[in-house]
């Protein structure tokens, strides 16, 4: 059939509405917006038909596709397959089984139990968020929340923003809008997304001056580099990368001294926001909030959603003369966080000052989580595992988890993968059924085989595994 009858053949819009397969479509995404879709496929094979020059029809339709029939089949085809791709888009939970704890591109740090449950209670009704409930006036917003910080961590003040890098603009534009920042050529750090400290910096107004070299920077370096221009010594933790070899870079205490000596505020980027010490777990060089103020910094900023375990936020303390002016800054309006953060930081915040952060912060749960302990799990899931039949080969076999987000990029975390193979499938296609499945399942592939990695994967993820699992070893039968 030509080119031109198959035009003729193409079935109307009212039609198409009236297919029993688009139905449920219409009543999740509306009649309207499946409309829509369906005129833009219509569109799509008018152009396929005519792009023929009436020649053979494009290979997608020239066979099986002679009638009106199956031509509404191919649209309704296409039409699902657009909305399938829309749904993939959207934000949807998926577990986690590649074993990376802050796993950036799957939204970092899940929250806690009493962290959901205080956006619940803020989020069903109204909430005191800027009322103060002891004079019955406007109250500022982040009041309790900073409270609770000064409290744990022993700063005289605090504020909030949306998260570091936000921190990171606040406070140069507060504190040396016009003036010039001190960094040293080694802590010139690009962040997650392309995102440059240098190009922050500019954005808030302040100039670089860069000091030192990039393995070495010495106390003398800063020092000869002050002027009546500069405003701020900025240092910066090289949270996502390290620089090993033949390095030297002053004690924060001393870059503190100096600061004090000739009156300028030192801030620290501290990025990752570790509240107590991980190396027991194996995880060094991260420096704890707690120390950097000790060792003398006049402001710190770190993120939420990192090592902290909480949501995405940039926090902001130290001491109360430059707190109050960086949340005077018109810009903290345009920063802010809502409700919903706050309710989500103030209970991550709780559990640190109960004791009880270990056991209720996810994160700082699976970074945890011993090899013994994660092995008993595996075993536990192998054995129910080679119960779905025959259709996969399991197989225990050594692997590091690793902490991601842009933190403790040398910590490597032992572990025990679960890897499976398929009897015809191989490891790309296994993962890739797998991350289409509902929930999607993410998981990485070592040594040309599937590796499943229970270091971040909840008790209910491991059964949704097992389920998707199962129908994989019937489809490799």
């Amino acid at each position: 059939m030509m080119p031109e009858h198959l035009l003729r053949q193409l079935p109307s819009i009212d039609l198409l509405l009236r297919q029993e397969s688009l139905q449920g479509l219409i009543a999740e995404a509306g009649r309207d917006l499946v409309r829509g879709r369906l005129r833009e496929v219509l569109d799509e094979l008018r152009r396929e038909l005519k792009s023929s020059n009436g020649g053979a029809a494009p290979a997608v339709l020239s066979t099986g596709f002679a009638d009106s029939a199956a031509l509404t089949a191919e649209v309704e085809r296409r039409t699902i397959k657009r909305f399938a791709r829309r749904h993939q888009a959207q934000m949807q939970r998926v577990i986690n089984a590649t074993g990376v704890v802050l796993h950036t591109n799957l939204g970092r740090a899940p929250l806690s139990r009493s962290a959901l449950e205080a956006i619940h209670r803020v989020a069903a009704d109204y909430c005191n968020l800027e009322y103060d409930l002891a004079t019955g006036e406007r109250g500022k917003r982040g009041t309790g929340l900073g409270a609770m910080l000064k409290e744990l961590l022993g700063c005289e003040a605090a504020a909030v923003v949306n998260n570091c890098a936000a921190a990171v603009l606040i406070i140069l534009n507060t504190l040396a809008e016009g003036g010039e920042v001190l960094v040293s050529r080694g802590e010139l750090i690009e962040i997650g997304g392309s995102f440059r400290i240098p190009d922050v910096i500019a954005k808030s107004g302040a100039q670089i001056r860069e000091v030192g070299t990039t393995n070495r920077t010495r106390l003398a370096d800063y020092e000869r580099a002050i002027d009546e221009r500069t405003r701020v010594i900025l240092r910066a933790h090289p949270s996502n990368y390290r620089i090993v070899g033949f390095t030297e870079r002053p004690p924060l205490e001393a870059l503190a001294r100096l600061a004090r000596e000739r009156n300028l505020p030192l801030f620290e980027d501290l990025g990752s926001g570790c509240l107590i010490d991980l190396t027991p777990y194996g995880i060094r060089d991260e420096p704890t909030v707690a120390d950097s103020l000790a060792a003398g910094a006049s402001v710190v900023a770190f993120s939420g959603d990192k090592l902290l375990g909480g949501p995405q936020a940039g926090i902001i303390l130290g001491q109360a003369q430059f707190i109050e002016r960086i949340k005077s800054n018109p810009l903290m309006r345009a920063l802010r966080v809502d409700k919903l953060i706050l309710a989500a930081l103030e209970a991550t915040i709780a559990a640190y000052a109960s004791g009880r952060a270990v056991e209720e912060v996810p994160v700082l749960a699976a970074l945890h989580a011993t090899k013994e302990e994660i092995t008993r799990r595996a075993r536990r899931f192998l054995r129910r595992a080679r119960r779905l039949g025959s259709g996969l080969r399991w197989e225990l076999m050594d692997g590091h988890s690793v902490v991601g987000g842009g933190s403790a990029p040398q910590s490597e975390l032992p572990t025990m993968l679960i890897s499976v193979t398929g009897s015809r499938a191989g490891a790309a296609e296994l993962e890739e059924r797998l991350r289409r499945n509902i929930p999607p399942i993410i998981a990485r592939i070592v040594e040309d085989r599937l590796a499943l990695d229970l270091r971040t994967v909840t008790q209910e993820g491991e059964q949704e595994i097992l389920k998707a699992l199962g129908r994989l070893a019937a489809e490799e039968k």
